[in-house]
């Protein structure tokens, strides 16, 4: 644990450094595509020329100088499997983007789906030495959190305080210099397969750029997907990506829940192709322009062109009508949002004010998905594209693009995480052997 806080601590240094020196990249690693953006941050007599476009209220402004987008290669399920074909996707997006910008970069952000998230919510609590509440307290409280046991090869990806109560008042953002007695803190911590941001690591390194921080994408997603009103109130944000759906819940402005499920956009595309006998780019050409969730009495007659893979053209041309696509493609949506589903109703978000559900990433553009799923979730659902950021180019204002512009969101205005405070080292390694001693007493 020590060495992840001084692994994130230097990322953080690296993100701010370059922030500084006025550019860096933020990359969006999926299993259909890499995109990439090169944000520009300017000084506040920028904001008057009309330039800035990713601005929030006394807060760092940026601006988007160059944006790529590229197939994805070596990625499945949102981990990497081929390091080779990764870094060439990577390399590829990193190029063009700063090719459109005109500048070079050597620090880039990170977010990934995939690598099993699993979510954890720990107190803490401690009493206040002087009455006074100082940023030591912050670091004490939060050393005094209880740490689960996070399993072998996991490592930490947030770790964000959701929560602070000073005696009896709670949903305090900042507690420094108010005066109570006891402090504590809900802290919100995800962790995911610690070989996922050690391979992810290795690729950027490759490419000639240094990674100065990583997220999930659903985290991310949820950032820009969901306006102000949905993340104060309570929102799921649902990611769906080609590899995998990944699953947020937010409250109070902070993600208090995360999870994913292993399915995705690539998988439909799978069926298509298996139940059509047709090629992968052919199925996936068909269901962008002709797919749908839900049928209508006119899809028996609208038909749609096929190709085979014999080469035979006269062979293989043939014709399926959409309402036979659509008896493809909703089976397995219908079992995406059902794991969502059991997914939200483990983490108790019907019991939040707000309940709405907003569909996001590239997966999510299949017609009539969103009545779909308010049949399946049972809640308020709409459709979900990048909100936060005005003048963004055209091809990165869709769902698909939710992921790298919350990221840049992310990157501008970070939310604070365990490792930007002075947490006392001695407790963090303490904390294993605390539970180490617990358990020999269970147990013995």
């Amino acid at each position: 644990m020590n060495d992840l806080y001084n692994t994130q601590r230097a990322m953080r240094g690296m993100r701010k450094s370059a922030i500084q020196r006025g550019v860096i990249a933020v990359l969006d690693v999926g299993s259909s595509k890499v995109a990439c953006l090169i944000l520009r941050f300017d000084s506040s007599d920028k904001i008057l020329s009309g330039e800035v476009i990713g601005s929030m209220a006394g807060q760092s402004t940026f601006r988007v100088i160059g944006a790529a987008t590229t197939k994805s290669r070596g990625i499945s399920f949102g981990e990497i499997e081929s390091m080779v074909e990764t870094e060439r996707a990577i390399r590829t997006a990193l190029q063009a983007a700063q090719k459109m910008a005109g500048v070079r970069v050597d620090h880039t952000i990170a977010c990934f789906s995939g690598a099993t998230p699993k979510s954890y919510g720990v107190f803490g609590e401690v009493l206040i030495q002087d009455g006074v509440v100082e940023s030591h307290d912050i670091g004490r409280v939060l050393a005094a959190c209880d740490l689960p046991e996070f399993g072998m090869n996991r490592t930490v990806l947030h770790a964000q305080p959701v929560n602070f109560t000073l005696d009896e008042r709670s949903w305090m953002t900042d507690p420094r210099g108010h005066s109570g007695q006891k402090l504590s803190t809900d802290l919100h911590i995800v962790t995911v397969k610690e070989t996922a941001i050690q391979n992810l690591n290795y690729c950027v390194k490759r490419c000639d750029v240094e990674l100065a921080g990583v997220a999930s994408s659903s985290y991310v997603s949820g950032q820009s997907a969901l306006v102000e009103d949905e993340q104060e109130l309570g929102a799921a944000c649902i990611d769906m990506g080609g590899g995998t759906t990944g699953v947020s819940i937010f409250f109070k402005k902070h993600q208090i829940f995360a999870d994913s499920v292993g399915l995705g956009g690539d998988h439909v595309t799978s069926d298509i192709s298996m139940g059509l006998k047709i090629p992968m780019s052919t199925a996936e050409r068909i269901k962008t322009i002709y797919g749908g969730a839900m049928a209508t009495g006119m899809d028996d007659r609208e038909m749609i062109e096929t190709e085979g893979t014999s080469g035979d053209w006269e062979h293989d041309r043939r014709q399926v009508s959409r309402s036979e696509l659509i008896g493809i493609i909703r089976p397995r949506m219908e079992e995406i949002l059902e794991d969502v589903r059991d997914r939200l109703n483990a983490a108790g978000f019907n019991s939040l004010p707000g309940k709405q559900i907003v569909l996001t990433g590239g997966a999510s553009q299949i017609p009539g998905l969103d009545g779909l799923a308010a049949r399946i979730l049972g809640q308020h659902v709409r459709l979900g594209r990048p909100v936060r950021v005005q003048g963004l180019p055209q091809a990165a204002t869709g769902p698909a693009f939710s992921g790298v512009v919350g990221l840049a969101l992310t990157a501008a205005n970070p939310q604070d995480e365990w490792w930007d405070f002075d947490v006392m080292q001695a407790e963090i390694i303490g904390q294993p052997l605390r539970h180490a001693m617990r358990w020999f007493r269970n147990n013995w």
